[in-house]
């Protein structure tokens, strides 16, 4: 008799995980190569597989093929972190045709590109907030093996960002006050030439983004453009690397948000997961946090999951009802 209620005990308990899954499903994440992206598809991951009994699944691709599947296949069933305005239009038209549903923000801040100056300077120099206060100074920002001369850090060729530098350098006459463009060659480059510029507390300017590790490691403030935004210029010139007459513009910050396909989104097992999906989001602050935290234990997206799920539960129990917060909690 005992060896038969154990085996009903356990049948029992195996139909009723079955029946779990079978309310909620099968769902599929997109996960990327960049820390932000890859660590909140296994936050996703974690939390709707423990608290909401999904079968969830992390998919690892790139950007473009993965959202364009998503467009024309409804799969993925949910991209956690996109940048919209930086992808093709075939996903402008699959948000405009209902393929593709906009959730909400990702990152809550989206991702800001920018001129960055590090705090320990803003902090001496408050009179400095604009690239034009900045051009003012180049002894405050001297470039490598060019005695006299103020830099401009910059990532590799091929990236926008550097495209955009090398426009508003020429736009804001930056050569003309003493400037010179200092390229990295890499990102890793970039990222080596800031550390070390940082750690001999010497004056610099670098063109970056936020959210990153590097940015929570080593405090940097962005100059805002002392211009207001031209959208015409920006797509006629800013942007276009031959363009020969290009006029004082910058960045502006662009949404990360939270995809997912109408296939998913109209599923009639998935309310509460979708429910999650709509209030789940974290600040720069946060992610870069974990960011630097995966850099320095050279940790995966999987562990940084982990450690953001452990070290922030203030934040995310706000996500999920109390019961899922519970289940989550244990799993940990």
């Amino acid at each position: 008799m005992k060896h038969l209620a154990a085996s009903i005990a356990m049948t029992g308990a195996l139909l009723c995980s079955g029946a779990a899954y079978a309310q909620c499903g099968d769902i599929t994440i997109a996960g990327f190569s960049w820390q932000s992206a890859e660590t909140l598809a296994y936050v996703d991951q974690f939390i709707l597989k423990n608290g909401y009994d999904c079968n969830a699944t992390v998919i690892t691709g790139d950007t473009v093929p993965s959202i364009t599947s998503m467009a024309e296949k409804g799969q993925p069933d949910i991209v956690p972190e996109a940048t919209p305005s930086l992808l093709p239009a075939l996903v402008a038209k699959a948000l405009e045709d209902g393929r593709i549903k906009e959730l909400g923000p990702a990152v809550i801040e989206g991702a800001t590109s920018g001129w960055y100056i590090p705090k320990y300077v803003a902090d001496a120099h408050p009179d400095i907030k604009t690239v034009p206060d900045a051009l003012k100074h180049p002894d405050l920002f001297p470039a490598p093996e060019k005695p006299g001369k103020g830099g401009i850090l910059m990532g590799p060729q091929g990236w926008g960002d550097t495209v955009v530098t090398a426009q508003i350098f020429k736009a804001f006459g930056a050569e003309d006050k003493g400037f010179v463009i200092v390229p990295t060659g890499s990102a890793a480059g970039l990222d080596g030439a800031i550390t070390k510029a940082y750690e001999r507390k010497e004056g610099f300017i670098a063109a970056y983004w936020s959210p990153t590790s590097l940015l929570q490691k080593y405090p940097m403030v962005r100059l805002d453009a002392g211009v207001d935004r031209d959208e015409a210029e920006w797509k006629r010139c800013t942007t276009v690397a031959d363009c020969p007459d290009p006029k004082p513009n910058y960045w502006v910050p662009v949404p990360m948000v939270t995809l997912v396909s109408d296939k998913f989104a109209t599923r009639s097992d998935v309310g509460p997961a979708l429910d999650y999906l709509k209030k789940r989001n974290w600040s720069a602050g946060t992610v870069g946090g974990v960011m630097a935290w995966m850099t320095d234990n050279q940790a995966s997206g999987a562990d940084g999951a982990r450690h953001f799920l452990k070290e922030n539960q203030d934040l995310w129990t706000k996500w999920v009802p109390a019961d899922v917060a519970e289940k989550v909690k244990s799993a940990l």
